[in-house]
């Protein structure tokens, strides 16, 4: 008997939805930063094996919207709940737990698929404190299971793939045995752009900029050339992602770089621009071309 069927991983920024996605697959699918808001898109993760599908939605975490760009990013999300024949809610054990986390339990108690509810992060707080969270869900939550579990450390991890096939379908395959996505190459190309800029920028650019592929068809010396753009808002930050004499734009072309060809198991030529795109989070064309598309219900 084969199972197959769409998971969405969903909850609050930082909870460790892309970590755990990616532990499952065994690689880095979804891009895993320090900062909160990483993941701008639904990222489909499928994991097979010779019983079992499972398409994971990994969604951006959800928040109180700011722009356009953080509008589209909920969106993807509740999106995500009617795409799913299971939800997985994950919750960020080690802080406090917030009004942003009720309001994501009244849209999940709405929903019609089941939910299994994960409390991540165990390796970092006290059993005690653990107790105290899982009084407060029981009493609050409609779910089916609750697991446990450390994504980063893999603790009690073992215990959550039982409990997803037991709601999800019977049916053969949705993509490919060999597929880990539905994206195409240049999507994780500029998201590892992308992370690069998250981990070695502070202040306002990491939110602040987003990044286009231009072309990646080309190879000159035995090299595959890559052409990207890099948008921010203001002047500022145009001068702080160049750095002086070219120094931040390098050591974000050195570090995409190195991400880059691991990828693709392939020597790269990479080259950045960086161009000023005034307010392109509340603009509807800049978000188009970017990839951030609005959800069609």
């Amino acid at each position: 008997m084969f199972k197959s069927g769409f998971v969405s991983i969903v909850g609050r920024p930082n909870a460790g939805k892309s970590t755990l996605m990616d532990r499952f697959l065994g690689t880095e699918l979804s891009i895993v930063t320090s900062r909160p808001q990483t993941t701008r898109n639904a990222i489909k993760g499928i994991y097979t094996t010779n019983q079992l599908q499972i398409v994971f939605i990994d969604t951006p975490g959800i928040h109180k919207p700011k722009d356009l760009l953080s509008k589209q990013m909920d969106d993807y999300s509740y999106q995500s709940f009617k795409d799913a024949d299971l939800i997985l809610y994950l919750v960020d054990t080690s802080v406090a737990l917030k009004n942003g986390e009720k309001f994501v339990i009244e849209k999940l108690n709405k929903q019609k698929a089941p939910v299994i509810l994960i409390l991540n992060k165990i390796d970092l707080i006290h059993p005690n404190i653990l107790l105290e969270i899982t009084d407060y869900f029981k009493n609050n939550l409609k779910y089916k299971a609750m697991v446990p579990l450390s994504a980063t450390t893999g603790q009690n991890f073992a215990s959550l793939e039982p409990e997803i096939i037991k709601y999800l379908p019977e049916g053969m395959p949705l993509f490919d045995i060999e597929d880990l996505s539905d994206r195409p190459t240049f999507f994780f190309v500029s998201e590892l752009i992308r992370k690069s800029i998250l981990e070695l920028t502070n202040e306002e650019i990491p939110h602040a900029s987003a990044v286009e592929v231009l072309d990646m068809s080309q190879f000159s010396q035995g090299k595959r050339v890559i052409e990207a753009t890099i948008y921010v808002e203001r002047d500022s930050q145009k001068k702080i992602i160049i750095g002086a004499k070219g120094s931040m734009i390098k050591k974000i072309g050195i570090s995409s770089r190195k991400q880059i060809e691991k990828l693709l198991d392939e020597k790269v030529n990479l080259k950045l621009w960086v161009k000023k795109a005034p307010k392109w989070r509340n603009s509807s064309s800049y978000l188009n071309s970017l990839g951030y598309k609005k959800e069609k219900n």
